[in-house]
């Protein structure tokens, strides 16, 4: 027959291995997003040189679309020199600021393609830092609500069975 001593003693050995598989099962979990967040982390320089290859290519492109038109000028003007030579210097003229006016068109969108994508990185840093500092918080609420709870146990068992002692029977006496 099982003592009382026996009865508790198996009580706080089964709490104690539930207590280490919780651990153990959340020490996993934490490793699994150890890995996944360092994986994610390792991918980050492709994107940032993707970004910035698309970026050079723009300017590139523009760079050359722009030298390739005012080549082709070049060689109307040296084509119809002698006969269009007023018409082909103003239309020359004219052409080259729509010319210059289209590379000054892609570099500012660029800027500010450029711009808005860091204003969303940085709101997205900002946002994420908050949902950190929050996650902790919660966690702390967690944590200070179990230990109200088993504080508040502890009391109702400690004083459920002093009280069943002290309360006299209801029970006439003969």
């Amino acid at each position: 027959m099982a003592t009382r001593k026996d009865a508790k003693e198996e009580l706080t050995t089964t709490q104690r291995e539930q207590q280490q598989a919780v651990n153990k099962a959340l020490d996993e979990t934490k490793d699994v997003i150890n890995v996944s967040t360092k994986e994610a982390a390792r991918e980050i320089p492709q994107y940032t040189q993707r970004l910035g290859d698309i970026q050079e290519q723009t300017i590139r492109t523009t760079r050359e679309i722009a030298d390739n038109c005012i080549e082709s000028q070049k060689e109307i003007i040296s084509i119809y020199q002698s006969v269009w030579t007023p018409f082909v210097e103003n239309a020359n003229s004219r052409y080259g600021t729509v010319v210059s006016s289209f590379a000054d068109n892609v570099i500012t969108a660029t800027r500010l393609t450029n711009n808005a994508v860091s204003a969303n990185m940085e709101l997205f840093s900002t946002a994420l830092q908050q949902t950190k500092d929050n996650s902790k918080e919660f966690s702390r609420l967690g944590v200070n609500a179990a230990k109200v709870f088993h504080e508040a146990s502890n009391d109702v068992v400690t004083i459920g069975f002093s009280a069943a002692k002290t309360v006299p029977s209801s029970r006439p006496t003969r």
